[in-house]
């Protein structure tokens, strides 16, 4: 039968609405498909800010978000919101991604409810229970409720398979955020910054861009990061460095104690994503604890100086596009150096290449659901 399926795409965060606006949009393509999108706003201001650039607009919102909630409160509230409204839809399938709280809570609603889930950017692993926390626990304890897990790589996939995840529900797609990338990259590079942050990169055509705000690294690490940074600037001063910092004061009070002043290094709120984009594309590397910067930096040719000790993306780490250095001052900066003493052009050709996917996950998703719903080829 050829009648219309209703699918939920659930969205708690930035990272999740960056990487699931190419699916919606696929999904959109098929007029068989009824999409509902739904908003947990677990970080509610940045999710709608970056929605907007997308031009998604949700369907249902939850609008969940509390002044300084804790996880296992935003859990339960997610769990609990997610069933009832999912009571009343009675969606045919629900698409979550990635590894926050909207994900695992929207998933045990989903099996609660006995209804369909599919999992995008599923099989990442670092086998260690609290590296990254809560990340590496919500991604095994979701993957035991999916029906359908769509993996960036066929690591991922083997990831599943060594956890007897039957095989028939494993789809290598590629990552889909290499699909926003590729769409956004135009609009990003056209994006105006702020007029001073403007005025620091003319004059310091040559940056670092820095992200560091993981909670595994709030303390000492952190001390670490800051205190490499600002030897990188002393040693470097015709460089510049733009760290857009971010605003939980474990890493705000930090960063500016140790890093306010230093001329070449530029410290700035957190940027729109469009304008992260743009300075990525610019950057000359960029040093980072982050998860989605490893997939997004290769896109553009960027190495990326990873300050983790364990990386659910080991693929970068093969394809020599990522460098882990963990938050150890000596061999953060002695990496950084390796890339400053080289030219802008020399350090593009090296590094450009994805092994993270082609652009054509959400493509992938798509026609892997249509033909689950109403047949192959149809």
């Amino acid at each position: 039968m050829n009648q219309t399926r209703t699918i939920v795409v659930a969205v708690g965060t930035r990272p999740e609405i960056i990487k699931l606006a190419p699916v919606i949009k696929e999904l959109g393509r098929e007029p068989r498909f009824s999409t509902h999108v739904l908003f947990t706003s677990q970080h509610r201001d940045m999710l709608r800010q970056i929605a907007q650039d997308f031009a998604i607009t949700p369907d249902h919102d939850l609008d969940l978000m509390v002044h300084n909630q804790g996880i296992t409160d935003f859990l339960s509230r997610c769990m609990s919101s997610a069933c009832s409204l999912l009571e009343s839809l009675k969606p045919d399938l629900v698409l979550v991604q990635g590894d926050t709280s909207t994900v695992l809570g929207v998933g045990l609603a989903c099996a609660f409810n006995r209804i369909s889930l599919g999992h995008v950017e599923a099989g990442l692993r670092t086998n260690k229970k609290y590296l990254p926390f809560p990340e590496e626990m919500n991604r095994h304890l979701v993957s035991v409720v999916t029906d359908f897990h769509f993996c960036p790589t066929s690591l991922a996939a083997e990831n599943l398979r060594r956890e007897n995840v039957p095989d028939w529900s494993i789809h290598v797609t590629g990552n889909t955020v290499v699909d926003a990338m590729l769409q956004i990259k135009d609009r990003a590079r056209d994006t105006a910054l702020e007029p001073g942050l403007q005025a620091f990169v003319d004059e310091h055509p040559k940056f670092v861009l820095i992200t560091a705000h993981r909670r595994e690294n709030f303390g000492a690490p952190l001390l670490s990061i800051c205190e490499s940074v600002r030897e990188l600037a002393e040693q470097h001063p015709e460089s510049g460095f733009i760290y857009p910092v971010h605003q939980n004061p474990n890493v705000k009070t930090v960063v500016m104690e140790k890093l306010h002043g230093v001329p070449n290094i530029h410290l700035c709120a957190p940027l729109s994503y469009f304008q992260f984009i743009k300075l990525l594309q610019a950057c000359h590397v960029i040093l980072t604890d982050s998860g989605g910067v490893q997939e997004e930096a290769p896109t553009f040719g960027k190495p990326v100086v990873l300050m983790r000790e364990e990386t659910e993306r080991p693929e970068g780490v093969e394809a020599g596009v990522t460098f882990m250095t963990g938050t150890d001052r000596s061999r953060i900066v002695s990496t950084v150096n390796g890339f400053l003493g080289k030219a802008a052009e020399t350090v593009r050709q090296s590094f450009d290449r994805n092994p993270y996917g082609d652009g054509r996950a959400a493509e992938r998703i798509r026609r892997i659901l249509t033909n689950h719903f109403f047949g192959a080829g149809k």
